[in-house]
């Protein structure tokens, strides 16, 4: 039998041609509209790059340590600006502008538990592999301790929201480690939640925090048509009305510039295929609304349009309960208080726990929410099984 080779490595198998180059203007532009293509420029977003490129700069030629809470509701532009503002900051330092610095990430929507934040940071400064309560010990003992050869670190925490525990003991670190005397450590933390700080941190810590705090604001519509536009650059693909029509609806709903370019994208698709036959067809008003409609129309939407008052409520419970906690999930009993506020407001009559109860068993058939399968009753948690954006449009118009 043939003995495989010690050092083997699976590949996959090389391109044996190149990628082809688009083909047609309106494949040029779902390509320049795509969520992961890098624009040349993040317009509309000068002042907070400034401001947090200003900050970094600042900590980094005195050599101490600092943190800036970044928060606004996602599609914002806040994690694009930040990484902007780091690859400027790179560049700064190749050139000798700046002192260097080690830069290191960690996502609180890729770590399995929150603790694993500690475990990622020290693999990343240091190589090594421990324990999560060993990684914050030798954590601390880094941050804590003078070392004047040490270079700056500069590490951004991204959906900081779900680094969300019981005691707050890793938000509390590292919003900590910052403010001691030798730690030349720089965090740039990146949250959908304004006031996390302070609501979800402990007393002690609200007071001792020296935040820098930054935020951003959804997209208004002219904003978002200056984004498609530069995106697109000189391809003319789209008519001008088309791209104030998608500015105009998103930034009516959420200002999300993902879903913005989602749709332009799709309305591209739509006019490509549609078009066929003729050559040179760009991107009109009616293939926005057909995107917007396709995007819009779901059978989940259609049933939320279609629920009964109370469930409807529900759902408007759900949304402010997710906007308070700034994380997606919350116990029926949070909803529920959200639910009698509500009802309050409009004045219809609140609806009893067993009613409560039914309605989260019927949404869950459905499979509108997600429910912990459980017997903890009002204490059982609840997620939402599609967007907050469909949500929010499916409520819209009642």
């Amino acid at each position: 039998t043939p003995r495989t080779p010690r050092n083997a490595t699976p590949e996959i198998p090389r391109r044996s041609h190149a990628a082809q180059k688009p083909t047609s203007v309106l494949e040029e532009a779902r390509l320049r509209l795509h969520v992961s293509a890098v624009p040349e420029s993040l317009p509309c977003r000068e002042e907070e790059f400034q401001d947090i490129y200003n900050f970094v700069e600042s900590k980094l030629i005195d050599g101490t340590g600092g943190c800036m809470y970044i928060s606004g509701v996602p599609g914002t532009g806040k994690t694009a600006t930040v990484h902007e503002v780091i690859r400027c900051l790179q560049r700064a330092t190749e050139d000798d502008d700046l002192p260097s610095f080690q830069f290191i990430e960690i996502n609180g929507m890729k770590l399995t538990d929150p603790h694993q934040a500690y475990v990622q940071i020290l693999e990343l400064l240091t190589g090594q592999k421990v324990t999560a309560t060993h990684a914050a010990v030798l954590l601390a003992k880094l941050f804590c301790t003078p070392g004047p050869k040490r270079k700056t670190t500069v590490l951004v925490v991204d959906e900081l929201d779900l680094l969300w525990t019981r005691k707050q003991n890793v938000m509390y670190n590292l919003f900590d480690w910052p403010t001691q005397k030798h730690s030349k450590l720089i965090i740039l933390a990146i949250a959908n939640t304004m006031d996390l700080p302070e609501r979800i941190m402990m007393n002690r810590v609200s007071s001792r925090l020296g935040l820098t705090r930054m935020s951003f604001q959804p997209y208004t519509y002219k904003q978002l048509q200056q984004i498609i536009s530069s995106r697109l650059n000189s391809v003319k693909a789209f008519e001008e009305d088309a791209i104030q029509l998608v500015s105009r609806k998103v930034a009516a709903l959420s200002g999300d510039a993902r879903r913005c370019l989602d749709i332009c994208r799709r309305a591209a698709e739509i006019c490509e295929f549609s078009s066929q036959k003729s050559t040179n067809e760009i991107v009109r008003m009616t293939h926005i609304t057909q995107a917007i409609d396709e995007m819009f129309s779901s059978p989940y939407i259609m049933a939320i349009r279609n629920a009964s008052l109370h469930e409807q409520v529900f759902f408007k419970a759900i949304l402010a309960e997710f906007r308070r906690a700034g994380v997606e999930e919350a116990t029926v009993q949070q909803v529920y208080r959200q639910h009698i506020a509500l009802c309050r407001m409009e004045g219809v009559q609140s609806p009893t726990v067993s009613d409560i109860m039914a309605i989260c068993a019927r949404l869950g058939a459905c499979r509108l929410l997600l429910l912990e399968s459980s017997s903890k009753y009002l204490h059982m948690r609840v997620r939402l099984n599609i967007s907050q954006d469909d949500v929010m449009y499916a409520l819209k118009d009642d």
